[in-house]
């Protein structure tokens, strides 16, 4: 195993401090084990700074503008991903999800290193900003950062960070807006193109039907489309899923959550200008502290299970549910996504009231590419799903907490919580529609529906739950006309009362 690259000045140390957490989180999702995870951050790592090195040579010589680059963190991301495909092609994929080795074997991972003109567009707008710009975009969208956090890592003056948040938002839409129109596309996708401009710039327009049904065909519309709608709350899911890739919807949702355990109640951002971020600097500075060889051990357990904690959970539910990692791949962020966590001005949860009984369903059967292409890592799920019913059947006394994270036009993104009061060895959560929505992604469970009808199931690395803790999950999901709350919600067979 390769060792960590020594920092060679002041910029050098910042970036460590600040990326060796989103590193190891991602690799995390990319891997069987969390010491498999530190080896593949590691290795990663110090691919990352290279090219971060290279780049900044380059700049300081050439003329003229600058070479197109990625940020520093979605730069180190996409060499956890580089890394990965490393392992895969030399043998190593046994190290690897199974379902990243499903998505590095096809079409999908292909993009992101093919031609320029085919890859995705969010990844080809974020590169086109100057930096500056794009890591605030970052910092702020995927990092979920408060703006007073992401203000002082840049230098920028708080009183003014949203302001120029809006602004550097807008640049990004008219960069993904010209790389559409760059790219190759048919007759069809051309002729679309401007109505898709000016469907997606008001908040208020409706999407014509014959829109909508191509975005439902079209994966590469429906990519620029979730780049160019610039409200609903689904641009942090087009960033993470269009740069990252596989398990982007499911990185986005780590990251949102960590910071918001790490930083206090209330959703990224809400913090006013003035408070500090002294948790976030605790936190960042408790992984340093720990080491290498330390954190391989108990980073799953502590700011990587922190992260994956339902939101309200106490310590020791988490703990209990064993949720070490999601598993998704937002190759397509068509409905993102995934992802997805809402902008700092979200939209408010919503949670259902009615409840009923309903018969357990039979087990899905996991879907290779949940997340958009694939997720489980929110993603598809790590592993299959249990083959028959689970074992714990009988009654059980459960509440659910069905959470509208975030909603645009034509899709949703839903965090579901379970609290149960027995112990259980697998688990199946049911319920049912009633305005025709339609789950399309899923993260740390397997999903199947039929007709109003949804289940979702444990995956193999989550289907044991302790007396009085508590399962999650999430999904993607897209709706028309009404978006109401669901019903009858059911664990294990046995109703369950919704909060």
């Amino acid at each position: 195993m390769p060792d960590l690259p020594i920092p060679q000045d002041a910029t050098e140390t910042a970036v460590f401090s600040e990326g060796w957490d989103a590193v190891l989180s991602y690799a995390d999702l990319c891997t069987s084990g969390s010491l498999t995870a530190h080896q593949l951050a590691t290795e990663a790592f110090a691919l990352g700074m290279r090219g971060i090195r290279a780049a900044a040579d380059t700049h300081v010589r050439g003329a003229g503008r600058r070479a197109a680059r990625l940020p520093t963190i979605p730069a180190l991301l996409t060499a956890v991903r580089d890394t990965a495909a490393a392992w895969e092609a030399d043998g190593q994929g046994h190290r690897l999800d199974p379902d990243l080795r499903l998505w590095l074997n096809s079409g999908n991972a292909a993009r992101f290193a093919g031609p320029p003109l085919q890859r995705p567009v969010a990844l080809r707008g974020l590169r086109d900003m100057q930096e500056g710009d794009a890591s605030l975009l970052w910092l702020a969208e995927v990092e979920a950062l408060p703006l007073p956090t992401v203000a002082r890592r840049l230098g920028l003056d708080p009183a003014g960070v949203a302001d120029e948040l809006e602004q550097v938002r807008t640049v990004f839409r008219d960069r993904c807006h010209r790389a559409h129109l760059d790219s190759p596309m048919d007759v069809q996708c051309r002729s679309y193109a401007r109505l898709l401009d000016a469907v997606t710039r008001s908040p208020v327009a409706d999407t014509p039907d014959d829109l909508s049904q191509h975005l439902a065909t079209c994966v590469r519309c429906a990519e620029a489309a979730a780049c160019l709608r610039l409200h609903g709350g689904g641009l942090p899911a087009a960033l993470a899923g269009g740069v990252i890739g596989w398990g982007g919807l499911a990185y986005l949702e780590r990251r949102r959550r960590a910071a918001e355990v790490r930083l206090g109640a209330g959703r990224p951002g809400a913090h006013d200008a003035g408070t500090g971020d002294p948790e976030e600097d605790s936190g960042r500075g408790r992984v340093l502290r720990r080491g290498l060889l330390a954190a391989a051990v108990l980073l799953s357990a502590l700011a990587l299970g922190v992260s994956l904690m339902p939101f309200g959970a106490s310590g020791g539910d988490a703990a209990a549910q064993d949720a070490r990692r999601p598993v998704a791949d937002p190759a397509v962020p068509t409905a993102p996504r995934t992802a997805d966590r809402p902008s700092p001005a979200g939209t408010p949860a919503a949670r259902p009231s009615s409840t009923r009984a309903e018969a357990a369903p039979g087990t899905g059967k996991p879907d290779p590419e949940p997340q958009g292409t694939s997720s489980a890592t929110h993603r598809p799920t790590r592993h299959g799903a249990p083959a028959t019913t689970p074992a714990t059947t009988a009654a059980t006394t459960c509440r659910v907490t069905y959470d509208l994270v975030s909603q645009w036009p034509d899709g949703f993104q839903v965090a579901v919580t379970v609290t149960t009061d027995d112990a259980l060895d697998g688990w199946q959560v049911a319920w049912r529609y009633r305005d025709g929505q339609r789950v399309s992604q899923m993260w740390d469970a397997t999903v199947r529906q039929d007709g109003s009808r949804v289940t979702a199931t444990a995956a193999d690395y989550n289907r044991s739950v302790a007396a009085h803790g508590t399962l999650s999950f999430g999904f993607n999901g897209t709706w028309r006309d009404s978006n109401g709350a669901p019903s009858g919600f059911t664990l294990n067979g046995a109703p369950c009362a919704a909060d």
